[in-house]
């Protein structure tokens, strides 16, 4: 949206309306909020229909061949089962819980608004590499705040992504310098700064990640839904109370302020563009953060940060196809450093591929040449152990539920017959 023209309402001394960049990186996070509360009317609607969905328990009984899988975070989640003392069926969703979920949003919007800032100094695809360097800080979270162990080659697996941030960092830096033919880049103080936004917001986005992950397997946990929907409602009130205001009275090149809310309004009501852009924006902002959610809930946060990464590849091809196909005004010229940026993301799917040991798909480190005289093999024997382990659990919890669930209903919940009669059935058979 960013690239996109809008007239702002006023017109020069000849009387020609002035046409000028939309670059409104607010309404952009402003935007970002509104499409979230989306989530709130599927939460009321799954809830309401009782429609099957990850994170809602209608205590429906399960097929006997339905066992969930051990994930990474069955750890974590079996720990927390284990200290919890409430039962499944009993748990609601207490009112504090409605403002609790206001602390993902605090970091939601001065996440997203440090990268939208740091976005106008870089290109678009430095800007989705740089957001990788989140997964250090997430997983040194993950491992010290949330206290769930991550193994060897889990560390290796974000060295090598830390490897590709430094690569694509510099590349950055390095275009910044040349001709900056087809660059967004103005000069290289411009693009240092950028980077500074986009790190401190990786590092605020690591926070949320973290905490997402924490409140989806808490005692009592916020189903997705709710907690995509609770984060728009609280990040819209947020925006309108905390962030417009401090953007027009920061000073800035907006018509005097850092940005403009009454310029955003006035470009907004009379450009169809802008229009059609942000309706798009708003069903693509909200489905982005429905599945990076889920991808959180089912697996884990330093997953969300991993697979956060691979939106370069679509975004850069993206960018190289309006440049060269559409209109050379948008998108991103190649450069001489263009294959460093290709050999950076060679080096984070290199590390991604460590990571997702020793599940299908992976790179398993056993001393061969592209290991580097690593051999872990002691380690994936150990945690293919533990995951089998972790599924004979899983199918004997399943089986134990229900059991539960018979003997409740036959027993309790019977409509015609009692425990007395069932009692008096017994003494009958007896003397028979």
């Amino acid at each position: 949206m960013m690239g996109l023209h809008g007239t702002n309402g006023t017109v020069d001394e000849t009387g020609i309306p002035t046409v000028e960049l939309f670059q409104k990186p607010l309404f952009q996070t402003f935007g970002m909020f509104i499409g979230m509360m989306f989530g709130l009317i599927m939460h009321w609607f799954v809830l309401a229909f009782k429609i099957s969905f990850p994170g809602y328990d209608f205590d429906q009984d399960a097929d006997e061949g339905d066992v969930e899988m051990p994930t990474e975070k069955t750890s974590l989640t079996s720990k927390m089962k284990a200290e919890s003392n409430v039962d499944n069926a009993s748990k609601e969703i207490p009112l504090w819980m409605y403002f609790f979920l206001a602390i993902p949003a605090i970091f939601d919007l001065a996440a997203t608004a440090l990268c939208m800032m740091g976005l106008q100094y870089l290109d678009v695809s430095i800007y989705q590499m740089l957001r990788g360097s989140g997964i250090i800080f997430v997983a040194l979270m993950k491992q010290h705040v949330l206290k769930d162990h991550l193994h060897q080659y889990h560390w290796v697996g974000v060295f090598w992504n830390v490897v590709s941030v430094v690569i694509v960092g510099g590349t950055a830096m390095l275009a910044s310098g040349g001709d900056g033919e087809g660059s967004n880049n103005s000069n290289t103080s411009e693009t240092f700064w950028g980077v500074c936004l986009l790190m401190s917001g990786a590092f605020v986005q690591a926070v949320q990640f973290v905490f997402e992950e924490h409140v989806m397997t808490m005692d009592i946990p916020a189903p997705p839904l709710l907690l995509i929907g609770m984060e728009g409602l609280w990040g819209t009130i947020l925006s309108i109370c905390v962030m417009y205001p401090l953007g027009y009275y920061l000073p800035g090149s907006d018509h005097g302020s850092y940005e403009d809310p009454f310029n955003t309004w006035a470009m907004f009501t009379h450009s169809k563009n802008i229009q059609v852009a942000f309706f798009i924006y708003f069903f693509a902002i909200f489905f982005y953060n429905l599945f990076a959610v889920l991808v959180t809930f089912k697996l884990s946060s330093v997953w969300h940060a991993i697979l956060d990464n691979f939106r370069p590849i679509t975004v850069w091809g993206t960018d190289l196809f309006i440049f060269y196909y559409i209109n050379p005004l948008f998108g991103e010229v190649w450069t001489q450093w263009s294959y460093l940026q290709i050999f950076g993301m060679a080096v984070l799917l290199y590390g991604t591929a460590i990571y997702n040991a020793p599940n299908a798909g992976s790179l398993l480190l056993e001393g061969q040449w592209w290991a580097f005289g690593m051999n872990l093999s002691s380690e994936y024997e150990e945690v293919k152990r533990e995951l089998e382990q972790a599924e004979i659990d899983a199918k004997w919890e399943a089986k134990r539920q229900e059991f539960k669930v018979r003997t409740h209903s036959s027993f309790i919940e019977s409509p015609r017959i009692s425990i007395h009669t069932q009692a008096l059935r017994g003494i009958g058979a007896q003397h028979n």
